[in-house]
């Protein structure tokens, strides 16, 4: 149910960009994330919720304006851009893959105190979030009920994080692919497990027939997905060909089909991996 009676909701809704019947994506400044809603008769799922527990506040305030539903979180994997805000949404049920609440736990405070050294002049905002790990988890699957209309969450496997899901809206054919796809710049790596990325995206495109949406940057189609799918094949297949030829990591760069400093970062995982390391 949307309500834009007063000037600021009619904002809010400005912002939001209805890509299917009741399903939502907005786009913030911030890190570049991309958020979502889809909206059912009886609740609402809200697609991961920021980097901090401000601005978890800021899109929570925001949906009020869209939608008078329950909400219900998921968090497509742990990195803080997209699970920090998760305090500003309690007392909704957070959901996320296990190993997503188990990495929460775990590197949350590290990480905080690099923002904040990386950002000085906000330090406060992300040393004072608190931090909140999903409660209900999983580890394969979980359909949730929304009224009227399911959400099927799913770990295709590990990809970008070990702990990578998938949000799918079946009626609508919509996939929330989280950083699994990045549309607003090359994959980030630095968590990545590089040699399992491309059957994990095959196991994706089983599922999406119409809009996918990225952890970051515009709504994308079928094809960037294979595009980016065959990109990080190439990658896995040339750090096995130089691997298995004697040669490093460096020796491979230059033949990277992504930007070196994404490459070398994906070419030291891939090594790893290929070493048992991982």
């Amino acid at each position: 149910m949307n309500h834009y009676g007063s000037p600021s909701a009619a904002r809010a809704a400005r912002m939001w960009h209805e890509i299917a019947d009741q399903v939502f994506v907005r786009r913030f400044v911030d890190f570049n994330v991309t958020v979502g809603l889809v909206v059912g008769d009886e609740a609402a799922l809200v697609v991961d919720t920021r980097g901090s527990e401000r601005q978890g506040r800021e899109l929570a305030n925001e949906i009020h304006w869209l939608t008078h539903g329950r909400m219900i979180v998921a968090n497509t994997h742990h990195h803080y851009d997209h699970a920090f805000g998760n305090f500003a949404f309690l007392p909704a049920e957070i959901w996320a893959h296990e190993q997503c609440s188990a990495r929460l736990r775990s590197d949350s405070r590290t990480t905080q105190l690099a923002l904040a050294a990386a950002m000085p002049e906000v330090a406060q905002e992300y040393t004072d979030t608190h931090i909140t790990p999903p409660i209900k988890t999983f580890r394969e699957s979980v359909t949730l009920e929304l009224g009227r209309r399911k959400v099927e969450l799913t770990h295709f496997g590990r990809g970008h994080t070990d702990n990578d899901i998938v949000a799918v809206v079946p009626d609508v054919h919509v996939v929330f692919a989280g950083d699994l796809i990045e549309q607003s710049g090359p994959p980030s790596f630095e968590d990545s497990y590089p040699m399992d990325w491309p059957g994990t995206l095959s196991r994706l495109l089983d599922v999406a027939s119409g809009p996918v949406v990225p952890g970051h940057g515009e709504v994308v189609s079928r094809a960037f997905v294979e595009g980016q799918m065959a990109d990080l094949a190439a990658l896995a297949q040339l750090a096995r060909r130089v691997r298995f030829d004697g040669g490093s990591a460096n020796d491979a760069l230059p033949l990277s089909p992504f930007p070196v400093t994404a490459a070398r970062s994906a070419l030291r995982r891939a090594f790893a991996q290929l070493a048992g390391e991982l």
